[in-house]
């Protein structure tokens, strides 16, 4: 009994199998692209950053005290540097009994503003909500159903209505306010109240639900970042 022969068109060469210059190069080209994009983004925020700092700040220190002065080169950085002290510096003085009386007085001065006021308060009481290290806003995500039933969104879970705004809405259920953000840019959105049965939280912390929202989907919570294309 004699072997048949294979039919030549039914086997694998394995030059078929190797990638071609093309596809390895464009393999390439991604792999670099992923790993210099974030860092050149990363660089230029923080190069721009660096820079209105300076602006805002040098402009206050005597030109005296500017390192270009002294030095061959610029230094960036520095205007940033003298912002950070002077902000620690005003911390602990607002942190003994003569920096809460001068920060009493001078809010007592502003209080007495009628547009002014109303603009320092909203600005103080969002920093002091951000910044709190007890406060709970924005540290939960959840799901509600948005634009229309059975689609749901991805929000941020802010705290329970105050009683003065409760107390107008219907159902007399505890409402709880959540920010929607908008992909790819989770800093704007759609803020609203709804009861607390409409809302399913979510166990994933802030960061990973802002990564879902920023990359539409693709970076999914617990997913490690990439390394490199692939």
């Amino acid at each position: 009994m004699t072997a048949r022969t294979p039919d030549p068109r039914l086997v694998v060469q394995p030059d078929l199998l190797r990638p071609t210059f093309g596809t390895r190069l464009r393999r390439y080209f991604l792999t670099g692209l992923v790993l210099a994009a974030p860092l050149a983004i990363t660089a230029s925020v923080t190069w721009w950053f660096i820079n209105l700092v300076d602006g805002l700040v040098k402009p206050l220190v005597p030109a005296q005290f500017w390192p270009e002065n002294h030095l061959p080169f610029p230094l960036p950085g520095f205007g940033l540097i003298i912002a950070l002290i002077g902000l620690t510096v005003v911390g602990f003085f607002a942190a003994n009994l003569v920096g809460r009386t001068l920060i009493g007085a001078g809010e007592s001065i502003l209080n007495r503003m009628p547009v002014v006021r109303g603009l320092y308060k909203g600005v103080k009481q969002i920093f002091e909500t951000i910044f709190s290290q007890s406060g709970t806003s924005f540290r939960k995500v959840g799901m509600v159903q948005f634009p229309q039933p059975g689609m749901w969104s991805i929000v941020f879970i802010a705290q329970e209505a105050a009683p003065e705004i409760a107390g107008r809405l219907p159902d007399g259920e505890e409402q709880i306010g959540v920010f929607l953000p908008c992909t790819p840019n989770p800093t704007t959105g759609f803020f609203f109240y709804l009861p607390r049965r409409e809302i399913v939280e979510l166990s994933i912390s802030v960061e990973d639900g802002a990564k879902l929202i920023m990359s539409a989907g693709l970076i999914q919570p617990g997913e490690p970042m990439s390394d490199g294309a692939k």
